[in-house]
């Protein structure tokens, strides 16, 4: 494991970095996403990162490949993605990661939720949780940005030490809304 990317002394320590120390500590070596402005922090730390691979993906579903090409080589992934993007990967997660049992971590920004502009956001926001749930995923939702670390760490090792599927769910009042006007 490759020590962390500090942070420029200047820079405060956001829920993102506590995200990022978590991965580091729980030896994430890959990280598969869909560019998503709720994980723009994150993305940018793993990138400057030597000891983390970054993969843009076209799909979140290409992602659930990933991982299990990771796990498979030794290594540990997570996927990064917005609640939107649940609904191209839930035949690769119900299927493949299920017949895989390989362990599978998603942190995945909600929207449809608290404050959102966007109608079109707002089907899959309701539904991602009931969704992950029949598909036996296991759902660990944080609303604070003090429960970010420790939520995160009992979803790796739920993820890593059991060979669970896991979603952390980042509530959209946790990573605020958008306004756009």
């Amino acid at each position: 494991m490759t020590a962390p990317v500090p942070l420029p002394v200047s820079t405060p320590v956001t829920w993102p970095d506590a995200l990022y120390d978590t991965l580091k500590e729980v030896g994430i070596d890959q990280i598969g996403h869909v560019p998503d402005a709720g994980h723009a922090r994150l993305i940018d730390r793993c990138e400057h990162d030597p000891g983390i691979a970054v993969t843009g993906l076209t799909s979140e579903e290409e992602g659930v490949g990933l991982a299990a090409g990771a796990w498979l080589g030794g290594q540990r992934a997570a996927l990064l993605m917005q609640s939107s993007g649940l609904g191209n990967c839930i035949n690769a997660i119900a299927s493949l990661a299920e017949a895989g049992q390989f362990p599978l971590l998603m942190i995945i920004t909600m929207r449809g939720e608290w404050g959102e502009f966007n109608p079109w956001q707002v089907p899959l926001g309701r539904a991602t949780r009931d969704v992950l749930l029949a598909i036996d995923c296991r759902v660990l939702n944080v609303h604070r940005p003090d429960e970010v670390g420790d939520t995160a760490l009992a979803a790796a090792r739920l993820a890593f030490d059991s060979s669970q599927r896991v979603a952390m769910l980042l509530t959209q009042r946790l990573i605020g809304t958008k306004a756009f006007r």
